[in-house]
């Protein structure tokens, strides 16, 4: 096992070049936010967003679309009932994450299954939240033709998805059932918990040392989600550009923490881009 370092995280994040544009710095498609739970959606579209990704697009419920709006000019929105476009977004984006306040009612599932069928070997995909728990209660949502996909749970919803009792989560469990739950061996799992570790399927693991207890709040995981997503979209997504992204949205935590009792997930989002330039090799 590894820890992940503040090395780590310079070898990832890469000086632009002068001659480049958005294009270059991924296409990344958000989808979640139903009508009770649009913040998760739009705090996991702040991450996308101030991590870099060149272009950010959200597709959720209409009513979540003026506050988004209001909060990021920058992000363009899709009204997730229009399904045709929905479709034609998954298709052309280079990372969807999905499961950020999606729900667990029958639209959901059909967004799910919607990703699944239009997700191409192209593409990265990450699944949090409710995508997951839609998947424990009906494991053929799993989407299994990204080039590589990206689970993003808390300890329980892996408890729900893999059954291994938080107690019983060791990296040899946790591992055995990453490889069968993905036969394909194209995935990560990014396990949430005081000290995060991030898995592949060579057997290699990522320990969080950061982190603060100022982070025990609503929506930092889905602000992870997005700041995961913002990093494949711009570098190569691997292990190691998950690992970094883990790593620095608790370095940021971090540093907020050492002023506040507690870290909102706005004020990381709106902190990554000057930790990003800080650590830029």
């Amino acid at each position: 096992m590894k820890s992940i370092s503040k090395e780590l995280i310079s070898e990832v994040i890469k000086k632009r070049k002068s001659a480049t544009h958005k294009g270059n710095y991924g296409r990344v498609l958000l989808i979640g936010g139903s009508k009770k739970y649009g913040g998760a959606l739009i705090m996991s579209a702040e991450g996308a967003l101030n991590s870099g990704a060149g272009l950010t697009t959200v597709a959720t419920d209409s009513v979540n679309i003026n506050a988004l709006h209001t909060r990021d000019p920058e992000i363009m929105a899709l009204d997730w009932k229009k399904r045709d476009e929905l479709k034609n977004l998954i298709v052309s984006s280079d990372v969807v994450v999905c499961g950020m306040g999606l729900g667990l009612d029958d639209q959901a599932r059909d967004i799910l299954a919607l990703i699944r069928d239009s997700i191409t070997l192209k593409q990265t995909l990450i699944l949090d939240a409710s995508a997951l728990d839609l998947i424990s209660q009906q494991k053929d949502l799993l989407p299994v033709n990204s080039k590589l996909v990206i689970f993003t749970p808390h300890q329980m919803e892996w408890q729900r998805l893999s059954k291994i009792k938080i107690a019983d989560q060791t990296d040899q469990l946790n591992q055995a059932f990453l490889n069968e739950l993905v036969p394909r061996k194209n995935a990560i799992l990014v396990l949430k918990s005081n000290h995060t570790k991030v898995y592949d399927q060579a057997g290699n693991i990522y320990q969080n040392p950061f982190g603060n207890p100022g982070m025990a709040i609503g929506g930092m995981g889905d602000t992870l989600a997005g700041i995961i997503g913002g990093f494949c979209g711009q570098f190569t997504p691997n292990l190691a550009t998950v690992a970094d992204a883990v790593g620095l949205h608790s370095i940021t935590a971090d540093e907020i923490a050492k002023k506040q009792y507690i870290v909102r997930p706005t004020q990381l989002s709106a902190l990554i881009p000057a930790m990003m330039r800080k650590y830029e090799k």
